[in-house]
């Protein structure tokens, strides 16, 4: 059996959700590009989102509400930001979870302005109550207040000013069909190609002031998982022992030794990525393995390994679910360098 080590998820270097290292450097919110045309990649996204901006701009009507769903980290947030700044209006933002009452909502839609950009983040995490009172909101832009308790209760309407809602979410499935049917504007992300993620790090290189060549950035593009946010991250990382290491310069041979000492691979792959694979191989004879059994073997929560791990491992092809349990694949036990008995390859 496999040693099973510690590991933190709060800091994972490959996790797409932010983390602590994402918010402690001020000059983060400066990697966020401001218009459409500094934004990279998602092509399709922008094109269809610099119509409809220009439509209503010329109309002078407020943009239609826009849901954003995709896996975390590939700028849902900052396309919001985009749209207010693109529509010359306030940015007003929150979360599902944050809204707790139907009071909390109302007092944020009370208090924006004709044509504001509200943001909620995680969407799918508002609770039915608070959808009740959004619908009138989103569609008539009203809001239906009960006052009083009992036979002296009354309601009142309150006419809100026209405002676009920016919902984004990472499970567009868990969202409800009358909240989704609301959205005049869905729009999906996908992953970023290496090409577009080293554009993004050539950029963020200039504005943390890093000198950067183009084969470093392509080496640090093919390591991060198709997503901006862990390219950045990694950038950040790599400049650290671009100083010490080096000479300030991040060079492809830099990248290799920085992520090599973080145990990323040269697919992106952590620790517990390879931990979970190795186990499904060597404990396992390669599956098919339960969940619940893979999660004991490797001392990790079920919901950790089916979140967080196995997302970007299907999307290599590491790994098959089946109706038995999970199963690696061929391809898994070619990059771990392992034969189907189990022995090292030559």
């Amino acid at each position: 059996m496999i040693e099973t080590n510690d590991f933190d998820l709060e800091n994972r270097i490959v996790a797409p959700e932010l983390i602590k290292a994402d918010t402690t450097d001020d000059v983060d919110l400066n990697l966020r590009p401001k218009t459409l045309d500094e934004y990279i990649g998602q092509e399709k996204v922008k094109e269809n989102l610099k119509i409809y901006i220009e439509a209503a701009k010329k109309r002078g009507d407020t943009l239609d509400h826009v849901l954003l769903y995709g896996p975390p980290g590939l700028g849902k947030t900052t396309l919001s930001g985009i749209i207010a700044h693109e529509m010359g209006v306030n940015f007003r933002v929150t979360s599902g979870p944050a809204i707790e009452k139907p009071g909390d909502l109302a007092a944020l839609l009370t208090n924006l302005q004709e044509g504001d950009v509200l943001f909620i983040d995680e969407i799918h995490r508002l609770s039915r109550a608070i959808e009740e009172v959004l619908y009138p909101a989103l569609e008539d832009f009203a809001l239906d207040i009960i006052i009083g308790k009992g036979p002296s209760a009354r309601s009142i309407r309150i006419d809100l000013n026209k405002f676009t809602l920016v919902g984004a979410t990472t499970r567009a499935g868990q969202l409800t069909s009358p909240l989704r049917d609301r959205f005049g504007v869905i729009e999906r992300l996908e992953l970023y190609s290496k090409e577009e993620l080293c554009d993004i790090i050539m950029r963020s290189s200039v504005i943390l002031g890093v000198a950067c060549d183009k084969e470093g950035a392509y080496e640090l593009a093919s390591r991060s998982r198709g997503t901006p946010r862990i390219a950045n991250r990694f950038l950040k990382r790599v400049r650290d022992y671009a100083d010490i290491m080096g000479n300030g310069k991040v060079t492809k041979e830099i990248v290799k030794i920085a992520l090599d000492r973080m145990e990323v691979d040269n697919l992106g792959l952590d620790g517990l990525d390879r931990r979970l694979l190795t186990m499904m191989i060597k404990g396992y004879n390669g599956g098919p393995v339960g969940l619940e059994t893979l999660a004991s073997a490797i001392g990790e929560e079920a919901v950790t390994i089916e979140d967080v791990c196995e997302p970007y491992l299907m999307q290599l092809g590491f790994i098959s679910r089946t109706p038995r349990g999970r199963c690696a694949t061929d391809l898994a036990y070619k990059h771990l360098g392992l034969l189907k008995d189990g022995q090292t390859t030559l």
